[in-house]
């Protein structure tokens, strides 16, 4: 890329990132109950391969395989110790795909853990779990680091801080809400923008949730929370039903790139979309977005 991510966002323009990965990589032969993270180091010729379908399709910023790749999700397959390895490999391997022509946000996820005192997770062990992760993903040689679908806002506190620990790239993060506009753990859009971004965030925002409805709800009140927030919308494609044995989600590429347009219209700056979704829709949303890029 010609700037700096920091430069790309100070400028004003729409960036858009990838859509699904693990749906995706399941449809290209993981194993059901693998962790995704784990092909890096196994078959990291298809972790390249799913990256550079989201470049052609238009993506202009990725993110590496690793949403669990923190030690405490991992320790759920006896892989805590490879969490630095893992999470490497994934950014090397984003880096390799992108070639300079898109930038790669290091991708941490939830621990999948409950904080206290709901459950045993401490925001001190949150934050050392998630301290192992970034400094991996920095040292990989990503261009910034995207904490997404949380919904403990004291878990995406322990996150945020952590980056902030261990590098100075930009720290965007989002959560997933539901229809009104508040996480699984109650946490309202406008809270969570308002603190969240005291922290030094770059990007804040939605991704994952129930559908794309939830969507203009959450970008009015982080407007309204922070007026000066670049926003975030990357919604799953609709809301998923069973088909026979098969999950399909109820909103197709040309019908997702036009809520997208919307979205924009109500300030969302960085688009992209997350469960159900695949390189077909970022295709839509690209052509949709064409004179803003």
């Amino acid at each position: 890329m010609e700037m700096s991510l920091k430069e790309y966002l100070a400028s004003g323009r729409i960036l858009i990132a990838d859509g699904a990965t693990g749906t995706m990589l399941m449809a290209a032969g993981l194993p059901a109950g693998a962790p995704p993270e784990i092909w890096n180091v196994e078959t990291p010729v298809q972790i390249v391969a799913l990256h550079q379908t989201y470049l052609e399709a238009g993506s202009q910023i990725i993110l590496t395989n690793s949403f669990g790749g923190n030690p405490l999700k991992l320790a759920k397959y006896g892989f805590e110790d490879r969490a630095t390895e893992l999470n490497l490999a994934a950014a090397r391997l984003a880096r390799q795909a992108a070639e300079g022509r898109a930038y790669v946000a290091g991708d941490i996820g939830p621990t999948g853990e409950l904080m206290e005192p709901l459950g045993p997770l401490s925001p001190d062990t949150a934050f050392e779990a998630f301290k192992v992760q970034a400094e991996a993903l920095v040292e990989g040689g990503v261009d910034a680091l995207w904490i997404e679908t949380m919904t403990d806002l004291e878990e995406a506190r322990a996150a945020v801080l952590a980056a902030r620990e261990v590098t100075r790239l930009p720290v965007f993060c989002s959560l997933s809400f539901g229809l009104k506009s508040r996480t699984m753990m109650g946490v309202s859009a406008r809270r969570a923008a308002a603190e969240l971004w005291s922290l030094g965030l770059s990007a804040v925002g939605a991704n994952c949730g129930e559908g794309l409805d939830m969507i203009p709800e959450v970008l009015r009140q982080m407007r309204e929370a922070v007026p000066e927030a670049v926003l975030i919308a990357k919604p799953n494609a609709g809301l998923p039903k069973m088909v026979g044995k098969e999950t399909i989600y109820d909103v197709g590429p040309a019908d997702f790139a036009r809520q997208m347009q919307s979205f924009v219209e109500l300030g969302a700056r960085i688009v992209g979309s997350c469960c159900g979704s695949s390189p077909e829709y970022i295709g839509a949303l690209t052509a949709a977005l064409a004179p803003s890029i």
